[in-house]
Protein backbone atom coordinates (compact mmCIF):
# COMPACT_ATOMS: atom_id res chain seq x y z
CA UNK A 1 0.00 0.00 0.00
CA UNK A 2 1.63 3.31 -1.02
CA UNK A 3 1.17 6.42 0.81
CA UNK A 4 -1.72 7.89 -1.12
CA UNK A 5 -3.68 4.59 -0.71
CA UNK A 6 -2.50 4.78 3.41
CA UNK A 7 -3.61 8.46 3.87
CA UNK A 8 -7.26 7.92 1.49
CA UNK A 9 -7.39 4.68 4.08
CA UNK A 10 -6.91 7.01 7.12
CA UNK A 11 -9.18 10.08 6.23
CA UNK A 12 -11.73 7.29 4.84
CA UNK A 13 -11.70 6.23 8.83
CA UNK A 14 -11.89 9.59 10.36
CA UNK A 15 -14.80 10.10 7.91
CA UNK A 16 -16.49 7.51 9.07
CA UNK A 17 -16.41 8.12 13.01
CA UNK A 18 -16.71 11.66 12.59
CA UNK A 19 -20.08 13.31 14.83
CA UNK A 20 -21.58 16.85 15.07
CA UNK A 21 -19.30 17.61 18.32
CA UNK A 22 -16.54 17.07 16.09
CA UNK A 23 -17.48 20.02 13.79
CA UNK A 24 -18.29 21.54 17.31
CA UNK A 25 -14.79 21.39 18.85
CA UNK A 26 -13.26 22.34 15.39
CA UNK A 27 -15.70 25.42 15.37
CA UNK A 28 -14.58 26.55 19.18
CA UNK A 29 -10.85 26.47 18.29
CA UNK A 30 -11.03 28.27 15.12
CA UNK A 31 -13.33 30.77 16.89
CA UNK A 32 -11.04 30.92 20.00
CA UNK A 33 -8.31 31.64 17.27
CA UNK A 34 -10.43 34.33 15.56
CA UNK A 35 -10.94 36.38 18.50
CA UNK A 36 -7.42 36.11 19.61
CA UNK A 37 -6.39 37.61 16.46
CA UNK A 38 -9.36 40.13 16.88
CA UNK A 39 -8.46 41.50 20.06
CA UNK A 40 -4.55 41.20 19.10
CA UNK A 41 -5.69 43.56 15.98
CA UNK A 42 -8.16 45.72 17.62
CA UNK A 43 -7.84 45.83 20.81
CA UNK A 44 -5.80 48.67 23.06
CA UNK A 45 -2.96 47.20 24.60
CA UNK A 46 0.53 47.83 25.51
CA UNK A 47 3.36 46.08 23.30
CA UNK A 48 4.33 43.39 26.47
CA UNK A 49 0.34 42.54 26.21
CA UNK A 50 0.56 42.08 22.58
CA UNK A 51 3.24 40.24 22.82
CA UNK A 52 1.85 38.15 25.12
CA UNK A 53 -1.41 37.51 22.68
CA UNK A 54 1.08 36.62 20.09
CA UNK A 55 2.54 33.47 22.54
CA UNK A 56 -0.89 32.79 23.31
CA UNK A 57 -1.39 32.25 19.36
CA UNK A 58 1.71 30.40 19.00
CA UNK A 59 0.88 27.97 22.05
CA UNK A 60 -2.48 27.81 20.43
CA UNK A 61 -1.72 26.84 17.21
CA UNK A 62 1.00 24.55 17.78
CA UNK A 63 -0.97 21.92 20.24
CA UNK A 64 -4.13 22.04 18.01
CA UNK A 65 -1.62 21.12 15.83
CA UNK A 66 -0.24 18.51 17.92
CA UNK A 67 -4.22 17.21 18.28
CA UNK A 68 -5.07 16.71 15.36
CA UNK A 69 -1.98 15.34 14.05
CA UNK A 70 -2.76 12.58 17.14
CA UNK A 71 -6.69 12.40 15.75
CA UNK A 72 -5.46 11.49 12.43
CA UNK A 73 -3.02 8.97 13.03
CA UNK A 74 -5.37 7.35 15.98
CA UNK A 75 -8.63 8.10 15.05
CA UNK A 76 -10.00 5.24 17.64
CA UNK A 77 -8.81 7.18 20.41
CA UNK A 78 -10.86 10.33 19.95
CA UNK A 79 -12.35 10.16 23.10
CA UNK A 80 -9.24 9.89 24.90
CA UNK A 81 -7.89 12.78 23.01
CA UNK A 82 -10.66 14.77 23.40
CA UNK A 83 -10.84 14.31 27.21
CA UNK A 84 -6.84 15.12 27.68
CA UNK A 85 -7.18 18.10 25.24
CA UNK A 86 -9.65 19.56 28.28
CA UNK A 87 -6.89 20.97 30.51
CA UNK A 88 -5.03 22.06 27.64
CA UNK A 89 -8.18 23.70 26.29
CA UNK A 90 -9.13 25.62 29.66
CA UNK A 91 -5.05 26.57 30.20
CA UNK A 92 -5.58 28.50 26.69
CA UNK A 93 -8.84 30.21 27.77
CA UNK A 94 -7.73 31.00 30.99
CA UNK A 95 -4.61 33.00 28.89
CA UNK A 96 -6.90 35.08 27.76
CA UNK A 97 -9.00 35.34 30.24
CA UNK A 98 -6.02 36.70 32.32
CA UNK A 99 -4.61 39.48 29.53
CA UNK A 100 -7.80 40.56 28.47
CA UNK A 101 -9.56 41.96 31.61
CA UNK A 102 -9.31 39.34 34.33
CA UNK A 103 -13.11 39.05 35.74
CA UNK A 104 -14.64 41.65 33.26
CA UNK A 105 -13.32 39.53 30.43
CA UNK A 106 -15.48 38.58 27.31
CA UNK A 107 -13.56 35.76 26.61
CA UNK A 108 -15.66 33.71 30.07
CA UNK A 109 -17.56 32.53 27.31
CA UNK A 110 -15.23 29.77 26.39
CA UNK A 111 -15.50 28.22 29.89
CA UNK A 112 -19.58 27.86 28.64
CA UNK A 113 -18.57 26.88 25.26
CA UNK A 114 -16.44 23.94 26.83
CA UNK A 115 -18.62 22.56 29.30
CA UNK A 116 -21.16 22.29 26.75
CA UNK A 117 -19.17 20.45 24.00
CA UNK A 118 -18.19 17.84 26.70
CA UNK A 119 -21.15 17.59 27.95
CA UNK A 120 -22.86 17.09 24.68
CA UNK A 121 -20.09 14.48 23.56
CA UNK A 122 -19.52 12.41 26.95
CA UNK A 123 -22.88 12.50 28.96
CA UNK A 124 -23.86 13.97 31.93
CA UNK A 125 -20.71 12.92 34.22
CA UNK A 126 -18.24 14.37 32.09
CA UNK A 127 -20.65 17.43 31.71
CA UNK A 128 -20.30 18.13 35.31
CA UNK A 129 -16.66 17.54 35.51
CA UNK A 130 -15.73 19.44 32.56
CA UNK A 131 -18.32 22.21 34.47
CA UNK A 132 -16.79 22.10 37.64
CA UNK A 133 -12.90 22.31 36.12
CA UNK A 134 -13.78 25.64 33.93
CA UNK A 135 -15.19 27.10 36.89
CA UNK A 136 -12.24 25.91 39.17
CA UNK A 137 -9.96 27.99 36.29
CA UNK A 138 -12.51 30.85 35.48
CA UNK A 139 -11.86 31.43 39.57
CA UNK A 140 -7.97 31.29 39.40
CA UNK A 141 -8.15 33.23 36.33
CA UNK A 142 -10.14 35.97 37.49
CA UNK A 143 -8.82 36.06 41.09
CA UNK A 144 -5.39 36.66 39.27
CA UNK A 145 -6.14 40.33 38.51
CA UNK A 146 -8.30 41.79 40.82
CA UNK A 147 -11.09 40.56 43.36
CA UNK A 148 -14.52 39.99 41.38
CA UNK A 149 -17.92 40.31 42.94
CA UNK A 150 -18.71 36.98 44.41
CA UNK A 151 -22.08 36.66 43.32
CA UNK A 152 -21.77 37.68 39.94
CA UNK A 153 -19.06 35.08 39.75
CA UNK A 154 -21.09 32.40 41.61
CA UNK A 155 -24.19 33.24 38.98
CA UNK A 156 -21.54 32.48 36.17
CA UNK A 157 -20.43 29.53 37.59
CA UNK A 158 -23.80 28.17 38.22
CA UNK A 159 -24.52 29.24 34.77
CA UNK A 160 -21.67 26.35 33.63
CA UNK A 161 -23.51 23.42 35.46
CA UNK A 162 -27.06 24.73 34.48
CA UNK A 163 -25.78 24.40 30.95
CA UNK A 164 -23.86 21.02 31.19
CA UNK A 165 -26.55 19.05 32.63
CA UNK A 166 -29.67 19.63 30.12
CA UNK A 167 -27.20 19.15 27.38
CA UNK A 168 -25.63 15.81 29.00
CA UNK A 169 -29.41 14.52 29.62
CA UNK A 170 -30.54 15.52 25.93
CA UNK A 171 -27.59 14.02 24.81
CA UNK A 172 -27.46 10.95 26.73
CA UNK A 173 -31.29 10.56 25.05
CA UNK A 174 -30.46 11.44 21.62
CA UNK A 175 -27.55 8.69 21.61
CA UNK A 176 -29.68 5.87 23.50
CA UNK A 177 -32.41 6.91 20.72
CA UNK A 178 -29.61 6.27 18.21
CA UNK A 179 -28.40 3.31 19.10
CA UNK A 180 -32.13 1.77 19.54
CA UNK A 181 -32.28 3.08 15.70
CA UNK A 182 -29.38 1.42 14.70
CA UNK A 183 -30.38 -1.67 16.30
CA UNK A 184 -33.99 -1.71 14.29
CA UNK A 185 -32.09 -1.26 11.48
CA UNK A 186 -29.75 -3.98 11.81
CA UNK A 187 -32.73 -6.14 12.66
CA UNK A 188 -34.75 -4.58 9.89
CA UNK A 189 -32.02 -5.52 7.30
CA UNK A 190 -31.74 -9.32 9.11
CA UNK A 191 -35.68 -9.49 8.43
CA UNK A 192 -35.28 -8.21 4.80
CA UNK A 193 -32.53 -10.49 4.37
CA UNK A 194 -34.50 -13.48 5.70
CA UNK A 195 -37.56 -12.62 3.68
CA UNK A 196 -35.58 -12.32 0.49
CA UNK A 197 -33.87 -15.95 1.10
CA UNK A 198 -37.52 -17.47 1.70
CA UNK A 199 -38.56 -15.80 -1.52
CA UNK A 200 -35.87 -17.34 -3.34
CA UNK A 201 -36.69 -20.29 -1.83
CA UNK A 202 -40.46 -20.14 -2.35
CA UNK A 203 -39.84 -19.42 -6.18
CA UNK A 204 -37.57 -22.41 -6.39
CA UNK A 205 -40.32 -24.46 -4.96
CA UNK A 206 -42.57 -23.28 -7.27
CA UNK A 207 -40.17 -23.85 -10.22
CA UNK A 208 -39.36 -27.27 -8.88
CA UNK A 209 -43.36 -27.96 -8.99
CA UNK A 210 -44.05 -26.31 -12.24
CA UNK A 211 -41.33 -28.51 -13.85
CA UNK A 212 -41.92 -31.79 -11.95
CA UNK A 213 -45.61 -31.92 -13.39
CA UNK A 214 -44.65 -30.84 -16.92
CA UNK A 215 -41.47 -33.43 -16.71
CA UNK A 216 -44.14 -36.46 -15.55
CA UNK A 217 -46.51 -35.45 -17.91
CA UNK A 218 -43.92 -35.29 -21.12
CA UNK A 219 -41.71 -38.94 -19.58
CA UNK A 220 -45.38 -40.44 -19.50
CA UNK A 221 -46.08 -39.67 -23.30
CA UNK A 222 -42.43 -40.34 -24.42
CA UNK A 223 -42.52 -43.79 -22.93
CA UNK A 224 -44.93 -45.68 -24.93
CA UNK A 225 -43.65 -44.92 -28.13
CA UNK A 226 -39.32 -45.12 -26.60
CA UNK A 227 -40.82 -49.03 -25.79
CA UNK A 228 -42.08 -49.81 -28.81
CA UNK A 229 -38.87 -48.32 -30.68
CA UNK A 230 -36.46 -50.71 -28.55
CA UNK A 231 -38.71 -53.45 -28.60
CA UNK A 232 -38.52 -53.76 -32.76
CA UNK A 233 -34.68 -52.40 -32.63
CA UNK A 234 -34.09 -55.93 -30.18
CA UNK A 235 -36.02 -58.08 -32.35
CA UNK A 236 -34.47 -57.02 -35.59
CA UNK A 237 -30.67 -57.31 -33.30
CA UNK A 238 -31.74 -60.98 -32.59
CA UNK A 239 -32.74 -61.87 -35.85
CA UNK A 240 -30.04 -60.34 -38.25
CA UNK A 241 -27.20 -62.01 -39.46
CA UNK A 242 -23.65 -61.04 -37.60
CA UNK A 243 -21.59 -58.83 -39.74
CA UNK A 244 -24.46 -56.97 -40.88
CA UNK A 245 -24.47 -53.58 -41.13
CA UNK A 246 -28.01 -53.39 -40.13
CA UNK A 247 -27.46 -55.75 -36.85
CA UNK A 248 -24.83 -52.92 -35.98
CA UNK A 249 -27.65 -50.08 -36.49
CA UNK A 250 -29.98 -52.34 -34.31
CA UNK A 251 -27.44 -52.24 -31.95
CA UNK A 252 -26.73 -48.72 -31.77
CA UNK A 253 -30.67 -47.74 -31.39
CA UNK A 254 -31.14 -50.08 -28.66
CA UNK A 255 -28.25 -48.70 -26.82
CA UNK A 256 -29.67 -44.87 -27.46
CA UNK A 257 -33.60 -46.15 -26.35
CA UNK A 258 -32.02 -48.07 -23.15
CA UNK A 259 -30.31 -44.73 -22.41
CA UNK A 260 -33.33 -42.94 -22.86
CA UNK A 261 -35.66 -45.08 -21.34
CA UNK A 262 -32.62 -44.29 -18.17
CA UNK A 263 -33.32 -40.91 -18.40
CA UNK A 264 -37.27 -41.25 -18.34
CA UNK A 265 -36.72 -43.57 -15.16
CA UNK A 266 -34.61 -40.68 -13.02
CA UNK A 267 -37.32 -37.97 -14.73
CA UNK A 268 -40.18 -39.73 -13.00
CA UNK A 269 -38.12 -40.29 -9.94
CA UNK A 270 -37.79 -36.75 -9.80
CA UNK A 271 -41.46 -35.61 -10.99
CA UNK A 272 -43.63 -38.13 -8.79
CA UNK A 273 -45.04 -37.93 -5.73
CA UNK A 274 -43.36 -41.50 -3.40
CA UNK A 275 -45.21 -42.51 -0.30
CA UNK A 276 -41.97 -42.56 1.84
CA UNK A 277 -42.64 -45.74 4.31
CA UNK A 278 -39.93 -44.82 7.73
CA UNK A 279 -38.73 -46.49 9.83
CA UNK A 280 -35.33 -46.71 12.24
CA UNK A 281 -32.73 -47.37 10.45
CA UNK A 282 -28.88 -47.37 11.36
CA UNK A 283 -26.58 -44.90 8.77
CA UNK A 284 -23.30 -47.48 9.29
CA UNK A 285 -25.35 -50.41 7.51
CA UNK A 286 -26.59 -48.08 4.76
CA UNK A 287 -22.30 -47.08 4.20
CA UNK A 288 -21.41 -51.06 4.41
CA UNK A 289 -24.11 -51.85 2.21
CA UNK A 290 -22.88 -49.28 -0.12
CA UNK A 291 -19.13 -49.84 0.18
CA UNK A 292 -20.35 -53.83 -0.84
CA UNK A 293 -22.05 -53.02 -3.77
CA UNK A 294 -19.65 -50.72 -5.18
CA UNK A 295 -16.38 -52.57 -4.12
CA UNK A 296 -15.95 -54.26 -7.48
CA UNK A 297 -16.53 -51.11 -9.66
CA UNK A 298 -14.36 -49.02 -7.52
CA UNK A 299 -11.26 -51.66 -8.21
CA UNK A 300 -12.08 -51.90 -11.72
CA UNK A 301 -11.58 -47.72 -11.32
CA UNK A 302 -8.30 -47.63 -9.73
CA UNK A 303 -10.33 -45.98 -6.31
CA UNK A 304 -9.49 -46.68 -3.34
CA UNK A 305 -12.50 -47.26 -0.98
CA UNK A 306 -12.39 -46.33 2.75
CA UNK A 307 -15.23 -47.24 5.09
CA UNK A 308 -15.31 -45.05 8.37
CA UNK A 309 -18.63 -45.51 9.88
CA UNK A 310 -18.63 -44.33 13.44
CA UNK A 311 -19.43 -46.20 16.36
CA UNK A 312 -22.48 -45.60 18.38
CA UNK A 313 -24.30 -43.83 15.83
CA UNK A 314 -27.91 -43.56 16.41
CA UNK A 315 -30.47 -44.72 14.41
CA UNK A 316 -32.97 -42.50 11.96
CA UNK A 317 -36.30 -42.42 11.07
CA UNK A 318 -35.64 -42.96 7.14
CA UNK A 319 -37.43 -44.61 4.28
CA UNK A 320 -34.32 -46.96 4.09
CA UNK A 321 -34.83 -47.43 -0.24
CA UNK A 322 -35.04 -43.61 -1.16
CA UNK A 323 -31.86 -42.91 1.43
CA UNK A 324 -30.38 -45.99 -0.26
CA UNK A 325 -31.09 -44.18 -3.78
CA UNK A 326 -29.34 -40.99 -2.67
CA UNK A 327 -26.15 -42.31 -1.41
CA UNK A 328 -25.98 -44.49 -4.39
CA UNK A 329 -26.28 -41.31 -6.58
CA UNK A 330 -23.71 -39.98 -4.47
CA UNK A 331 -21.45 -42.78 -4.92
CA UNK A 332 -21.48 -42.97 -8.37
CA UNK A 333 -21.32 -39.54 -8.74
CA UNK A 334 -18.10 -39.65 -6.48
CA UNK A 335 -16.41 -42.43 -9.14
CA UNK A 336 -17.32 -40.10 -12.06
CA UNK A 337 -15.29 -37.02 -10.46
CA UNK A 338 -11.89 -39.97 -10.44
CA UNK A 339 -11.12 -40.66 -14.08
CA UNK A 340 -8.21 -41.22 -12.86
CA UNK A 341 -8.33 -43.28 -9.73
CA UNK A 342 -8.19 -41.69 -6.05
CA UNK A 343 -9.87 -42.03 -2.88
CA UNK A 344 -13.51 -42.39 -1.82
CA UNK A 345 -14.44 -42.01 1.32
CA UNK A 346 -17.69 -42.85 2.75
CA UNK A 347 -17.75 -41.58 7.03
CA UNK A 348 -21.29 -41.48 9.81
CA UNK A 349 -20.57 -38.93 12.09
CA UNK A 350 -22.81 -36.69 14.60
CA UNK A 351 -23.41 -33.31 14.84
CA UNK A 352 -25.10 -30.34 17.18
CA UNK A 353 -26.98 -27.72 15.31
CA UNK A 354 -29.77 -25.37 17.25
CA UNK A 355 -29.73 -27.92 19.87
CA UNK A 356 -30.56 -30.50 17.19
CA UNK A 357 -28.45 -33.38 17.01
CA UNK A 358 -27.81 -34.90 13.71
CA UNK A 359 -26.54 -38.22 11.78
CA UNK A 360 -24.34 -37.10 8.81
CA UNK A 361 -23.14 -39.14 5.94
CA UNK A 362 -20.01 -37.93 4.40
CA UNK A 363 -19.26 -39.07 0.75
CA UNK A 364 -15.61 -37.65 0.18
CA UNK A 365 -13.51 -38.23 -3.09
CA UNK A 366 -10.44 -36.60 -4.32
CA UNK A 367 -11.60 -35.50 -7.93
CA UNK A 368 -11.51 -32.96 -10.42
CA UNK A 369 -13.79 -30.94 -7.82
CA UNK A 370 -16.72 -28.68 -8.48
CA UNK A 371 -16.32 -25.04 -9.94
CA UNK A 372 -16.88 -22.03 -7.49
CA UNK A 373 -19.32 -20.61 -9.81
CA UNK A 374 -21.18 -23.79 -10.63
CA UNK A 375 -21.31 -25.16 -7.11
CA UNK A 376 -25.04 -23.02 -6.66
CA UNK A 377 -26.34 -24.76 -10.26
CA UNK A 378 -25.27 -28.38 -9.51
CA UNK A 379 -28.64 -29.00 -7.90
CA UNK A 380 -31.16 -28.01 -10.20
CA UNK A 381 -32.62 -30.26 -12.37
CA UNK A 382 -31.16 -31.45 -15.63
CA UNK A 383 -27.88 -29.63 -14.37
CA UNK A 384 -24.98 -31.53 -15.02
CA UNK A 385 -20.91 -30.98 -14.86
CA UNK A 386 -20.31 -33.90 -16.64
CA UNK A 387 -19.78 -34.19 -20.25
CA UNK A 388 -22.94 -34.42 -22.66
CA UNK A 389 -24.63 -37.49 -22.73
CA UNK A 390 -23.08 -38.54 -19.36
CA UNK A 391 -25.92 -38.37 -17.01
CA UNK A 392 -29.11 -36.93 -16.77
CA UNK A 393 -28.43 -34.00 -14.94
CA UNK A 394 -31.19 -35.51 -12.31
CA UNK A 395 -29.07 -37.25 -9.75
CA UNK A 396 -28.50 -34.43 -7.03
CA UNK A 397 -31.55 -32.92 -7.55
CA UNK A 398 -33.25 -36.76 -6.64
CA UNK A 399 -30.82 -36.53 -3.74
CA UNK A 400 -31.96 -33.33 -2.56
CA UNK A 401 -35.57 -34.38 -2.93
CA UNK A 402 -34.89 -37.22 -0.86
CA UNK A 403 -33.50 -35.13 2.11
CA UNK A 404 -36.34 -32.71 2.16
CA UNK A 405 -38.64 -35.37 2.93
CA UNK A 406 -36.67 -36.38 5.22
CA UNK A 407 -36.50 -32.82 7.05
CA UNK A 408 -32.90 -32.63 6.65
CA UNK A 409 -30.32 -31.32 4.26
CA UNK A 410 -27.55 -32.07 1.63
CA UNK A 411 -24.62 -30.08 1.46
CA UNK A 412 -21.15 -29.68 -0.54
CA UNK A 413 -17.90 -28.51 -0.04
CA UNK A 414 -16.00 -28.59 -3.16
CA UNK A 415 -12.03 -27.30 -4.09
CA UNK A 416 -11.37 -27.09 -7.99
CA UNK A 417 -8.68 -29.89 -8.17
CA UNK A 418 -8.66 -31.24 -4.49
CA UNK A 419 -12.03 -33.21 -4.72
CA UNK A 420 -15.27 -32.73 -3.43
CA UNK A 421 -17.20 -33.75 -0.23
CA UNK A 422 -21.31 -34.24 -0.39
CA UNK A 423 -22.91 -34.79 3.47
CA UNK A 424 -26.66 -35.76 4.30
CA UNK A 425 -27.56 -34.09 7.32
CA UNK A 426 -30.96 -36.30 8.85
CA UNK A 427 -32.33 -35.03 11.89
CA UNK A 428 -32.43 -37.28 15.02
CA UNK A 429 -35.18 -37.60 17.57
CA UNK A 430 -35.06 -40.51 20.20
CA UNK A 431 -38.57 -42.79 19.94
CA UNK A 432 -38.44 -41.47 23.53
CA UNK A 433 -39.36 -37.74 22.43
CA UNK A 434 -42.55 -38.87 21.04
CA UNK A 435 -44.02 -39.41 24.77
CA UNK A 436 -43.42 -36.06 25.29
CA UNK A 437 -45.10 -32.95 24.80
CA UNK A 438 -44.74 -31.74 21.29
CA UNK A 439 -44.87 -28.39 19.63
CA UNK A 440 -48.65 -28.67 18.39
CA UNK A 441 -49.88 -29.51 21.57
CA UNK A 442 -48.29 -27.01 23.33
CA UNK A 443 -49.06 -24.39 20.64
CA UNK A 444 -52.58 -25.48 19.74
CA UNK A 445 -52.02 -24.86 16.69
CA UNK A 446 -54.38 -27.50 15.36
CA UNK A 447 -51.95 -29.30 12.87
CA UNK A 448 -53.10 -32.61 14.09
CA UNK A 449 -56.91 -32.34 13.42
CA UNK A 450 -55.94 -30.59 10.19
CA UNK A 451 -57.41 -32.15 6.56
CA UNK A 452 -57.34 -31.96 3.28
CA UNK A 453 -53.71 -30.59 2.87
CA UNK A 454 -55.04 -26.93 4.29
CA UNK A 455 -52.02 -27.08 6.51
CA UNK A 456 -48.89 -28.14 6.12
CA UNK A 457 -46.30 -28.53 8.93
CA UNK A 458 -42.78 -30.43 8.62
CA UNK A 459 -42.37 -31.15 12.32
CA UNK A 460 -45.58 -33.28 12.28
CA UNK A 461 -46.22 -35.92 13.19
CA UNK A 462 -42.70 -37.03 13.82
CA UNK A 463 -40.27 -34.03 15.05
CA UNK A 464 -42.61 -32.26 17.23
CA UNK A 465 -39.52 -31.87 19.80
CA UNK A 466 -37.36 -29.62 17.38
CA UNK A 467 -39.83 -28.03 15.10
CA UNK A 468 -37.63 -25.29 14.94
CA UNK A 469 -35.67 -26.86 12.85
CA UNK A 470 -37.57 -28.54 10.45
CA UNK A 471 -40.16 -26.24 10.35
CA UNK A 472 -39.20 -23.04 12.16
CA UNK A 473 -37.04 -20.36 11.37
CA UNK A 474 -33.80 -22.50 11.67
CA UNK A 475 -35.06 -24.75 8.77
CA UNK A 476 -33.30 -24.31 5.63
CA UNK A 477 -36.30 -25.06 3.64
CA UNK A 478 -39.02 -22.61 3.85
CA UNK A 479 -41.00 -22.04 7.61
CA UNK A 480 -43.97 -23.66 7.33
CA UNK A 481 -45.08 -22.97 11.48
CA UNK A 482 -47.45 -20.28 11.49
CA UNK A 483 -46.10 -19.40 14.79
CA UNK A 484 -42.45 -19.12 13.89
CA UNK A 485 -43.81 -16.88 10.77
CA UNK A 486 -45.56 -14.88 13.06
CA UNK A 487 -42.91 -14.49 15.38
CA UNK A 488 -40.16 -14.36 12.92
CA UNK A 489 -37.48 -16.15 15.38
CA UNK A 490 -38.00 -19.32 16.99
CA UNK A 491 -35.98 -18.18 19.75
CA UNK A 492 -38.87 -15.84 20.89
CA UNK A 493 -41.12 -19.00 20.96
CA UNK A 494 -42.14 -19.96 24.31
CA UNK A 495 -42.22 -23.65 23.18
CA UNK A 496 -38.34 -23.13 22.07
CA UNK A 497 -37.64 -21.94 25.51
CA UNK A 498 -39.20 -24.34 27.69
CA UNK A 499 -37.60 -27.23 25.58
CA UNK A 500 -34.23 -26.11 25.05
CA UNK A 501 -33.09 -23.31 26.90
CA UNK A 502 -34.97 -24.55 30.00
CA UNK A 503 -35.15 -28.07 29.50
CA UNK A 504 -38.70 -28.32 31.90
CA UNK A 505 -41.25 -29.75 29.37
Amino acid sequence: MDAAETLESRWSSIRDRMEIADIGFFLLRIAALAGNFGWLLFARMSAEGARAFLWISVYFLTYNLILYLLLFLAPARKKILYGSSLVVDLSYVSLLVVYSGGFDSSFFIGYYLLAALHAFYFGIPCGIYAAGACAVAYGIAAFYGSLPDWIDFSLRAAFLFLIALPIGFLSGRMRGDQKRIESLNRELLASIEELRSLQDKLIQAEKLSALGRITSDVAHEIRNPLTVVGGFARRLERHLPEGAREKKYAQIIASEVGRLERILKDTLSFSREVKYHLGYTNLGDILLEAGEAYADLCRGKEVTLVLEPAPEVPSCLVDRDQLVQAVHNLVVNAIDAMPAGGTLTLRTRTEWENGVQYVVMDVSDTGVGIPEEKVSRIFDPFYSTKEIGHGTGLGLSICRKILDEHKGTIRVKSVPGGGSTFSLHLPYLSPEEAFRTQCWEYMRCGIESAKDGWMKCSAYPNYGRICWSVAGTFADAKTQCVRAEELGDCRKCEFYDRVLVRQDL
